[in-house]
């Protein structure tokens, strides 16, 4: 089991410096200037720190699963087909990623209490994807009902008209012959005339 959880970080390790250095191999842009990776190393945390951490990851994935829940219930009430069909593939793919979540946070205390940070480590990286992965869906979940988290609260149009501006429309047209069009038009010299 040592062997297996010391291989995957070594291909882990491999991928990452791989990356890395194809990163870093790439030209300075010009002379004098800070040229940066387009990733910061997170800060390394204690295994009693991961497992705090642990505890709000899944405090923020229930929240997010009863939200969508909530919006389920909504369009459900609604009798909205294609609302409740969206929400409940969002509502389903985040209750797997919370099951899959608390599965590692018991992996995580067992590696706490087993005084392995390598392993400890790992299963708080799966934690972390997995809360970034639910609030991915949870905007998948409000685009399916049409809303934004961004935009939250009462929307307000303001409209101003430029006092400038020219008042009515004066402008006089000429006046338009009102009698219809009774007779057929001419022929022409193919046609016969009876």
């Amino acid at each position: 089991m040592r062997l297996r959880v010391t291989l995957r970080w070594i291909v882990v390790a491999a991928f990452v410096l791989g990356a890395t250095g194809s990163a870093t191999a790439q030209p300075a842009a010009a002379e004098g200037t800070d040229a940066q990776v387009g990733f910061e190393r997170r800060p390394q945390l204690s295994p009693q720190e991961e497992l705090t951490q642990a505890d709000s990851v899944l405090a923020r994935v229930d929240a997010a699963a009863a939200t969508v829940r909530r919006q389920l219930e909504s369009a459900r009430q609604a009798r909205d087909v294609v609302k409740t069909l969206c929400l409940n593939d969002k509502l389903s793919q985040i209750d797997v990623a919370n099951r899959s979540a608390r599965d590692r946070q018991s992996a995580l205390q067992a590696a706490v209490l087993r005084n392995d940070a390598e392993l400890a480590n790992h299963e708080f990286a799966i934690m972390t994807v997995l809360r970034q992965r639910v609030e991915q869906l949870t905007a998948e979940a409000n685009q399916c009902i049409g809303e934004e988290m961004a935009f939250i609260g009462q929307t307000s149009i303001v409209t101003t008209i430029d006092p400038n501006l020219p008042g009515e429309d004066n402008t006089a047209y000429p006046a338009t012959d009102p009698t219809p069009i009774t007779e057929p038009p001419a022929c022409s010299s193919d046609c016969v005339q009876p």
